[in-house]
């Protein structure tokens, strides 16, 4: 009789889709949306010295890959649930941190970087869980649309609020975080497949990078990932620095990001261009054209035209955040989706190892411009290496089945058939 009268909703909660997977990355993007401009501005103040700053961010790189390889071992003590709860902890944590200042901003940012990974690493494996092959390129774009938003409003606002009050910040990005923790159990609750314990504990995914190797195209995708997260570092990171090198002031890195963000909106479109196309065409249109940029701006002879090459540059890193995990995604087995994910995200932590120490080498001998030439070489590497993905890759497989025949067609057949279109 009780079990009558509870709502149909509550028992049975219908299964997560793209708009709800995509509803969770933009609320996290607000939470790293707020922060994104003000952590490499914080340690630069804090340190004055950009080479130092590099060289911390090359430590908590090291660090958050560590913690990163380690979730899906985690989970065998904690189910995925609350280790996502776990990681929005951490970044409040790491808000805290950021809110005492001075050297507690080193801190704040390792604390923030592992909260992200953790995060990243559980919101994929539910992507993979529930989402089809063929809807990965939908949610994908709809998970940059959603984080629109808060990319294009965050960076700057982040800014203006630190100038307001140091800790501002850091207070709004806590709130962001205590909303998505809100979201996510409210989903959870909604959702029973979503509250039950992991299937089976998760092997050390340590053991899994034998089979990662292997696959070549887990590879080229995983590569594909690391060299475009080194471009948005270089483009986050050090755009600020170079700003207040070049005196263009300190809030320039900011107001360039939000614009740049502003673009996520038309994510929609991208998708639409990249259907008519193929992943192979997007992502090599996206290294070429983003490389282009970065080199533009390292021989650009002036300061502002440097920061518009790079603005145009990060035009095709959005397309490349849209097309360039799907070489990956599209590539992993379902046996082996958390502890692949695991692997995956460590592109984060690999980018912020090569970048900042790559750019602490650079520095040494060169200025900060220095840093945007090593990113373009990059991608321009990229931009080869995705030459030999498969033509189709990411095409539906009734469009794969007709291009086929239509190759294999006789050439009797195809000469009638123009014959009869001629007519």
């Amino acid at each position: 009789m009780f079990e009558r009268s509870i709502p149909e909703w509550l028992r049975h909660s219908p299964t997560p889709g793209a708009r709800g997977f995509a509803l969770l990355s933009g609320m996290e993007s607000m939470v790293r949306g707020l922060l994104v401009s003000v952590y490499p501005l914080a340690m630069y103040q804090v340190f004055q010295d950009a080479g130092l700053v590099s060289r911390l961010y090359f430590i908590v790189g090291v660090v958050s890959l560590v913690a990163g390889l380690m979730v899906p071992w985690a989970t065998r003590f904690l189910p995925r649930r609350w280790m996502y709860t776990a990681g929005i902890f951490c970044a409040l944590a790491a808000n805290l941190s950021g809110i005492m200042g001075g050297a507690w901003t080193a801190l704040a940012l390792l604390l923030s970087t592992v909260a992200t990974v953790t995060i990243f690493v559980c919101l994929n494996a539910y992507v993979l869980d529930y989402i089809a092959k063929a809807e990965l390129q939908r949610t994908e774009t709809l998970r940059m649309f959603y984080s629109a938003l808060a990319w294009t409003m965050g960076p700057v606002t982040g800014v203006w609020l630190m100038k307001l009050w140091p800790p501002a910040p850091f207070l709004a990005s806590s709130v962001a975080a205590l909303a998505l923790l809100a979201v996510f159990w409210a989903m959870r609750l909604g959702n029973g497949r979503l509250i039950v314990r992991a299937r089976a504990p998760a092997p050390n995914p340590l053991a899994y990078l034998p089979r990662f190797l292997a696959q070549p195209r887990l590879v080229a995708g995983w590569l594909f990932a690391v060299l475009r997260s080194c471009a948005w570092w270089g483009y986050i990171v050090y755009l600020p620095i170079y700003a207040v090198e070049a005196g263009l002031g300190d809030r320039i890195g900011g107001i360039a990001l939000s614009l740049t963000n502003g673009l996520l909106f038309a994510t929609p479109l991208m998708l639409r261009w990249m259907q008519c196309h193929s992943v192979r065409v997007a992502v090599r249109t996206g290294f070429a054209l983003a490389g282009t940029g970065f080199l533009a701006a390292a021989l650009a002879p002036l300061p502002w035209l440097t920061v518009a090459c790079l603005m145009a540059a990060s035009v095709f890193l959005i397309l490349l955040d849209i097309s360039g995990g799907l070489p990956f995604l599209l590539a992993v087995k379902p046996s082996e989706r958390t502890e692949m994910s695991a692997v995956y995200s460590s592109y984060r932590d690999v980018s912020g190892i090569l970048t900042p120490g790559i750019g602490a080498l650079i520095l040494l001998a060169a200025p900060v411009s220095g840093i945007f030439a090593a990113v373009g070489v990059g991608l321009w590497g990229a931009w080869a290496i995705a030459g030999r993905l498969h033509p189709q890759l990411g095409t539906a497989p009734a469009h794969r089945a007709l291009t086929r025949r239509a190759l294999t067609r006789p050439a009797s057949e195809t000469a009638v058939s123009r014959s009869a279109d001629a007519r």
